[in-house]
């Protein structure tokens, strides 16, 4: 959990400084991509934790 908020908050800034600097519009972009990545990796991990359960 702590890695998926750190990369959020890495996102988050990569993004403010792209858009914030100009001629840095290639930071939003690779901030935007690691928010995706991390979305991803954090719902593989959340339906990797539910097919452990099973219904009895």
């Amino acid at each position: 959990m702590a890695i998926f908020l750190f990369l959020v908050l890495v996102a988050v800034v990569l993004g403010l400084i792209g858009i914030a600097v100009e001629g840095m519009m290639y930071l939003l972009i690779i901030g935007a991509v690691v928010l995706v990545a991390d979305l991803i990796f954090f719902g593989a991990h959340l339906s990797r934790r539910t097919r452990r359960r099973s219904v009895r």
